[in-house]
């Protein structure tokens, strides 16, 4: 009886692998859903990096703000020259690998799991936490050099920042609780996440210039604000006139809103914000010192195109990721390693936040 079989190292082997790895990234990734290719997406994912180049040019043109003209009023010599901004995206090299005994080890023996299946589960699960990491500190603009990040401090590098410069929240991009409160250092232990604080951003929002666009969802405008858990922990005790029983009340019902992943996972809705937690949202910084001040947090409030994200396709086009595998030691080891080409960044134009807000309050664990 013929078996077909696929050794380490066969072509058709690395190249299911790295699709399947492709697959189990996406569903460990929290904020895959509001990743997109479109203009209606929070995370625009560009394709432009099929070819050659480490970087794409994004360009947006503004508001025509002139008169116009009338019976009796000349046309030309009235015009109005068209006004463009533009925006960079870079990607660049991103690469990891486990190193593990070999099928025939005794470590193998001893193990009812498959370890090199163990090493694409933990490269697949390092990837997705890599991204979210990125987005959360790039689209805050969090500028510390280190971050407490999961119960630990990490000293951050050019890959947890997206392979692209950070950039601090632009002017009238920045919410903070609190009355007269102007820096996240100024915030104090009664400056707590609110429903008012949502208010407050969607309003900025709409009135912003230029206007922060929600996304089309089921015919309507809806945007998504990212809480930490300890934000996500204030606004629910919170027993104000506005507190969480408005928040229940407004809560997703049935199946009204279910196909569409936006919501899948979602704390709940209010007033056309839906509202998500992710323990990878970030610290505040403190504005003169540039520290990390653990009793703070931002929250997100986010928009159509608020970041742009980029892979190559050079690998593969159902995967942007490139899987290798070597042996060491006579067979007695085997390397597993992950490699991929991406970058993402918060979208600037004109020097201004163009999608997002951060919402800034004190939030510590209770």
């Amino acid at each position: 009886m013929a078996i077909t079989q696929y050794g380490v190292n066969d072509a058709l082997s690395n190249k299911l692998w790295a699709r399947d790895l492709n697959h189990e990234v996406k569903k460990g990734l929290e904020i895959a859903p509001l990743i997109g290719t479109g203009a209606n997406s929070i995370i625009q994912e560009k394709t432009e990096f099929k070819g050659k180049g480490d970087k794409i040019t994004m360009a947006l043109r503004t508001r025509l703000t002139g008169d116009g003209v009338t019976e009796s009023q000349t046309l030309e010599g009235n015009e109005e020259a068209l006004s463009t901004y533009s925006d960079s995206l870079y990607v660049n090299e991103v690469a990891h690998a486990v190193r593990v005994e070999g099928e025939d080890s005794i470590d193998q023996q001893r193990v009812l799991f498959n370890l090199r299946e163990e090493a694409r589960d933990g490269l697949s699960d390092w990837y997705a936490e890599l991204m979210s990491r990125m987005f959360f500190i790039q689209a805050s603009g969090y500028s510390a050099a280190s971050w407490t990040y999961r119960g630990s401090s990490k000293t951050l590098n050019t890959i947890d920042k997206g392979l692209n410069t950070v950039t601090a929240p632009s002017s009238g991009r920045k919410i903070f609780a609190g009355s007269g409160v102007t820096t996240d250092e100024g915030l104090g232990s009664s400056d707590t996440f609110t429903l008012t604080m949502i208010d407050k951003a969607k309003e900025t929002a709409m009135l912003a210039n230029p206007r922060i666009r929600p996304v089309r969802v089921n015919g309507k405008d809806m945007y998504v604000c990212y809480l930490h858990p300890t934000q996500a922990y204030d606004l629910m005790v919170d027993t104000g006139t506005m507190g969480w029983r408005e928040i229940q009340l407004a809560a997703i019902q049935g199946g009204q809103t279910s196909d569409n992943p936006i919501f899948t996972g979602a704390l709940g809705v209010y007033n056309n914000v839906v509202l998500r937690v992710n323990e990878d949202v970030v610290n505040g910084v403190n504005s003169s010192t540039a520290a990390e001040i653990t009793t703070v947090k931002r929250a997100l409030f986010l928009g159509a195109q608020s970041a742009s994200v980029g892979f190559s396709s050079k690998f593969s086009k159902s995967s942007p990721y490139k899987w290798v595998e070597k042996k060491f030691d006579y067979d007695r080891e085997l390397g597993v390693s992950v490699q991929g080409l991406m970058g993402l960044k918060k979208n600037i134009f004109n020097s201004t936040d163009f999608g997002v807000l951060t919402l800034s309050t004190y939030g510590t664990t209770h």
